[in-house]
């Protein structure tokens, strides 16, 4: 079946097909022209026919006419006379003959559809024409049954030298045995020209064969090689230019075959380094244009090599606005291509080689493709650090020195109603930065890797009351604390320290933030085997765009208010590490005006069956 369908696009057919097409092409030129020909030759032939046919008849017609003067009266009519006259015309080629008086009355017809008409007037056009003294000749077709049929029309003079025009006569024959020769002439030629296409098509079969056999063994061999086979030869038939091209094709594989080999050996060598890189590696010709992308590539700028291959560098890493053509690469050395998608950061370094030719030209661009998220992250965290540290601790030394300047002034220090208002302000000043600094220690301890926690099974429901006791004994009597924890025993394995600086860390802030007369949920709930806490306040709220970045060290969504109250900007951000050190969450929902709730979530410790609490 495949050697059928290879039939169909194989040169052979070609061969054949052309050599049959101008075959056929110089029968049809040389059949349309015969039938043009043939054809005007017996419609000429037919047309003179009826024309004898028509003088004959208006000859016996105007013998009629001229004796109707002086006819006795027992003698027949003229409509007699002309309807005997037309009735001896009639035959098989001349379906209708009609003759008309010069006052436009049938006086006779050979069709027995219109003898009623006999005695009536026409108004037909050719008659008035023919009665005019014109003489018309027109082939008209029907379209109900395909026939043609030439009708002539023609005046009737009293006699053969005379002018006056005593009559008109309408004939119409049919042409169908004309076109009935025509086709059968047309048959026979189309018989004769499928028996020459056929013994054509045989002997260019044979012709067609001898030229393309070798060049089908050429074909074959040639898929033998694209398969990495060059052990077969092709086979030579002759000395012509066949068998030179087949001796040609013969060393040309015996080439291939030395440089494959060496080819081969330096591609795996190229593709085992590219594969194996960490960087992606993207090459280009003179044009700019992406002709080779190793697998780093393809998952940094998420897309494979058959798609990249043919497009432009410039577009593909989207620095089209910076850069207008791809010799301005050579310029640019490298960039940073930021390749985030919505909240995943993603940093590239692209950096740009020039690859040249044995001229010295530019042959194209090798783009090497470096991740440096996480670099640029720890880079920009550090600078966030140093100046967020800088910041929070030059703060309370400016304003301590401020007072301290102020006291060693003067007498001031003697002042007994403003000396210790000032040492207030410094003392105050000198816990925050203790404070910072402890935070920003322990921070330090989380961030390193030998950082442990000492867990213990803890019955969480008292453990929760206890810290809730110890805020109420020192809260301010216009604010409330309410609880809603279930009367029931619940188990975690927990370090009680580091919880306990969690929930002090987080009520802090809710009652640093609570309107006079303001309350403060504290609800432990049990969801899907974990244990959630929630405290909630009604407070001033966060907006719902900084909600993500209250657990980040140093960020304050107020920060003039956080310094007033005290706040460092890591207590969250402690808590947070913390609750996820137990393998826990904590996340925060919030309403501007409405309040805010901090939630943290802990795994619940599974009992055995069988085992009460």
């Amino acid at each position: 079946m495949r050697a059928f369908w290879g039939f169909f696009k194989s040169i052979q057919l070609k061969m054949i097909t052309v050599y049959i097409l101008l075959i056929l092409i110089t029968i049809q030129v040389i059949g349309t022209y015969f039938a043009q020909q043939l054809e005007a030759e017996l419609k000429e032939n037919f047309t003179e026919s009826i024309n004898d046919r028509v003088e004959l008849l208006t000859y016996n017609l105007s013998q009629a006419f001229m004796m109707d003067s002086e006819r006795p009266e027992e003698a027949p009519s003229l409509e007699s006379d002309v309807q005997t006259i037309i009735n001896d015309f009639t035959s098989d080629e001349i379906n209708v003959i009609e003759v008309i008086d010069t006052n436009n009355h049938v006086l006779g017809t050979t069709n027995p559809l219109e003898r009623g008409n006999v005695g009536k007037k026409t108004t037909e056009t050719r008659i008035q024409q023919a009665l005019s003294g014109n003489t018309e000749e027109k082939i008209m077709y029907n379209r109900e049954n395909g026939h043609r049929t030439l009708v002539v029309s023609s005046p009737i003079f009293k006699s053969e030298n005379s002018d006056e025009i005593v009559g008109a006569i309408r004939l119409e024959a049919s042409l169908e045995s004309v076109y009935g020769q025509m086709n059968e002439i047309i048959r026979i030629f189309a018989n004769g020209t499928v028996l020459s296409i056929t013994v054509s098509a045989l002997l260019g079969i044979l012709v067609a064969r001898t030229i393309t056999k070798p060049i089908t063994e050429m074909r074959k061999q040639a898929k033998v090689m694209g398969q990495g086979d060059y052990s077969q030869k092709v086979n030579v038939y002759g000395t012509d230019e066949i068998g030179q091209l087949a001796e040609t094709f013969n060393e040309l594989n015996d080439k291939i075959k030395i440089a494959q080999a060496s080819t081969e050996g330096e591609r795996r060598k190229l593709s085992l380094v590219l594969t194996n890189m960490t960087d992606g590696v993207i090459a280009t010709d003179q044009n700019g244009q992406v002709i080779l992308m190793n697998p780093p590539a393809e998952r940094l700028l998420k897309m494979n090599q058959r798609t990249a291959e043919g497009a432009s560098l410039v577009e593909l890493i989207d620095i089209d606005d910076d850069v207008s053509d791809i010799n301005d690469l050579k310029d640019m050395r490298s960039t940073i291509l930021d390749l985030s998608e919505g909240d995943q950061l993603l940093l590239v370094r692209a950096n740009f080689s020039e690859v040249q030719d044995e001229n010295n030209e530019m042959s194209g661009i090798i783009t090497v493709l470096s991740d440096v998220t996480e670099q640029e992250k720890i880079e920009r965290e550090r600078r966030d650090f140093v100046a967020n540290v800088s910041h929070e601790l030059r703060t309370p030394l400016t304003t301590m020195r401020s007072y301290l300047e102020a006291l060693t002034e003067g007498n001031t220090w003697k002042d007994e109603n403003i000396a210790p208002k000032f040492l207030s302000v410094t003392q105050n000043e000198t816990e925050r930065m203790i404070r910072l600094v402890n935070d920003l220690l322990q921070l330090s301890k989380m961030d390193n890797k030998d950082y442990q926690l000492h867990k213990e099974r803890v019955n969480y429901t008292d453990f929760i009351h206890h810290v809730v006791d110890r805020f109420e004994l020192n809260l301010k009597e216009d604010i409330t604390i309410t609880r809603d924890i279930p009367n029931r025993n619940y188990y975690v394995w927990i370090d009680k320290d580091k919880i306990i600086q969690v929930l002090d860390n987080i009520i802090s802030n809710a009652i640093k933030y609570s309107p006079e007369g303001g309350e403060i949920i504290v609800q432990v709930v049990e969801e899907k085997h974990q244990l959630l806490t929630k405290i909630s306040d009604e407070g001033v709220g966060i907006p719902e765009k900084n909600l993500d970045k209250i657990f980040d060290r140093f960020y304050r969504v107020d920060k003039a208010r956080s310094r007033q109250l005290g706040g460092t900007g890591l207590g969250l951000a402690i808590a947070k590490e913390l609750i996820e050190a137990h393998d826990g969450e904590v996340w925060a929902n919030s309403k501007e005006h409405e309040g805010t709730t901090i939630t943290f979530r802990l795994p619940l410790m599974q009992k055995k069956r069988g085992h009460r609490k």
